[in-house]
């Protein structure tokens, strides 16, 4: 394991301040409702809920962005693609509020705004669960329409940004042709780019880094990692078909290990372990700060484990969340594994 130089990760966490960070890929929000259990309905044996509550959270790639800008005073800015619907405005608004430049969204209208809308019930005694879930996206390629679209302002928008994350979460943005035009733009201006995908990261060819998680980068290889032997033999095969300079497999409970293009590796555990945890969005915040701290010029093992302590904050809240720099150095002071 790296050795934790408090003091150095600070100056790290403070120089987080000035990157700004651009995300390319499957936007959406998470709309959770709530209500308080009534009675059963006469028209169906189901709840009537009474609504209390709806809360709007950035998800997929726009929770990865949304992290990336609370830890940065610049503006950090998106690339996706919305609908002409209800949830479109309420989309951009949100990424507005959170400080991400929204000029570089593309409208299709063919398309929904991806949208995860939650049901959650409570009665006066109990906890509030979740009953339901309706999720509105189309997960097939965009047109190539707006695939040209998309492409013309990743060229546009990728040198005015410091860092660059491809997020794929299978919802028909990820084209070949928007991968390759934001690799090659990022990589020709010198500008780190990462990518954190849940399926064939094959197609992410020569990218900075890539974060799996333990089960992606497993079905990537095609083999169970099992021990250490496994999970070496995993970062070298996906070394070898990615040509990345780097992976970052995620593990859990199990921490993460770094394994580097030049053969350096690099294993931490998890940090600060709860018992009460959400590992929802624990990967966009993962990416989100290990991408930014490259680009603030911090060393791969120095990134890996800030982006652990993050994810450690992350996942004591329900549903997506964000971090700061200021939790960031109060957390690193209490380090535990």
């Amino acid at each position: 394991m790296p050795k934790l130089d408090i003091a150095g990760l600070k100056k790290r966490i403070d120089s987080l301040r000035g990157v700004k960070t651009l995300v390319v890929g499957d936007l959406a929000i998470d709309e959770m409702m709530y209500g308080v259990a009534s009675r059963i309905s006469r028209e169906a044996p189901v709840l009537i809920l009474k609504h209390t509550e709806t809360k709007v959270i950035l998800g997929g790639g726009a929770n990865a962005i949304h992290n990336a800008a609370t830890l940065s005073d610049e503006q950090c800015g998106a690339i996706g693609v919305y609908g002409d619907d209800y949830h479109a405005p309420i989309l951009l608004d949100a990424l507005k509020k959170a400080n991400i430049d929204t000029q570089y969204m593309v409208q299709d209208k063919t398309r929904p705004t991806t949208t995860k809308t939650r049901i959650s019930g409570s009665s006066t005694q109990s906890v509030t669960q979740q009953i339901v879930r309706i999720d509105r996206e189309l997960n097939d390629p965009v047109s190539k329409e707006t695939e040209e679209k998309v492409i013309s302002q990743i060229k546009k928008a990728v040198p005015k940004f410091d860092a660059v994350i491809l997020s794929d979460y299978g919802i028909g943005m990820m084209t070949d042709g928007i991968i390759k035009a934001t690799i090659d733009t990022a990589r020709e201006h010198g500008i780190v780019v990462a990518v954190d995908a849940q399926s064939d990261m094959r197609r992410f060819k020569n990218a900075t880094v890539l974060t799996p998680n333990q089960p992606d980068a497993e079905k990537a290889v095609g083999y169970k990692i099992v021990d250490d032997i496994t999970l070496n033999q995993a970062g070298k095969d996906l070394l070898a078909q990615t040509n990345a300079d780097m992976i970052l497999i995620t593990r859990g409970s199990f921490g993460m290990m770094l394994f580097l293009k030049n053969g350096e590796t690099h294993k931490i555990p998890a940090f600060n372990k709860t018992d009460v945890f959400d590992v929802t969005g624990a990967g966009d915040t993962v990416v989100a700060t290990f991408t930014a701290a490259l680009a603030a010029g911090a060393r791969p093992e120095e990134a890996m484990i800030l982006g652990n302590l993050a994810a450690s904050i992350v996942i004591r809240h329900f549903g997506c969340a964000t971090t700061s720099r200021e939790e960031l150095k109060e957390q690193i002071e209490e380090i535990e594994f």
